[in-house]
């Protein structure tokens, strides 16, 4: 990665320069089955559309608080990555009444309902798929997120030093983000072309940083695994060899 790096939407941008087609997020729900594969290409088209649903259709402006009630899931990174494209605070399990807009998964749309502003809900089926009926004062993310635009230009810079992330009571700002990501990087062993499996929560800056941020700092790619006690020891040891694992959080 870069060393002018700011932000974690800056490390995306450096890392889609230097090999969009390397996988960068391998997503396993064991509970389902389910396996998603994204390389750096196809997450960071995920993450401008998305980033272009938040800016355009929702109105999201820099320093607005986004209250992110989801799991470790392949689509919760990619609204990690598109709040920081468009400077909003992610505020991770935070209150939705106390939040500009809200972005929900299946299981918590009961508490994203205090919140006063826009509301995005994710079923978080396989494929992206979408509800079979929308939850009523939510917008579908499945439905709104495919006609969005491929490329991502914000209508303000995104200032590195201004929060970008609330998590586990603690506030980043971007530069701090991508500090402690390489930091994380160091001590979990990652380099270019490491391959991290991780069964760490995104409740927590721990799971947050293996999930996602800190192979991203490296250069590496993240094998996120939901479910993971599901697995026994041979069944987690396939993983490992099938997965090419280089490092392990879990």
């Amino acid at each position: 990665m870069n060393a002018s790096d700011r932000t974690p939407a800056d490390l995306l941008r450096s890392a889609l320069a230097a090999d969009p087609a390397r996988p960068l997020v391998t997503f396993y729900d064991d509970a389902t089955g389910e396996r998603v594969e994204l390389s750096v290409a196809t997450f960071a088209n995920w993450v401008a559309k998305t980033a272009n649903l938040l800016q355009g259709d929702l109105a999201a402006e820099p320093g607005d608080r986004l209250a992110l009630l989801l799991p470790a899931h392949w689509q919760s990174a990619v609204w990690l990555l598109a709040c920081s494209s468009v400077g909003v605070v992610a505020e991770v399990q935070g209150d939705p009444a106390s939040a500009d807009l809200v972005v929900s998964g299946p299981n918590t749309l009961d508490r994203a309902r205090a919140c006063r502003g826009e509301r995005v809900a994710l079923a978080l089926r396989p494929l992206g798929g979408r509800f079979p009926q929308a939850p009523e004062g939510f917008a579908d993310y499945a439905v709104e997120v495919p006609g969005q635009g491929d490329r991502f230009a914000p209508y303000a810079p995104v200032d590195p030093a201004a929060p970008a992330l609330s998590v586990g009571g603690a506030v980043l700002t971007g530069d701090q983000l991508v500090a402690r990501a390489r930091e994380d990087a160091v001590e979990l062993g990652l380099g270019p072309g490491s391959r991290l499996l991780t069964g760490r929560t995104y409740d927590t800056w721990e799971g947050l940083s293996a999930g996602l941020l800190a192979p991203l700092a490296a250069g590496g790619s993240v094998i996120l695994c939901r479910h993971l006690d599901r697995l026994d020891a041979n069944e987690l040891a396939k993983r490992v060899e099938s997965e090419r694992i280089t490092a392990t959080a879990v």
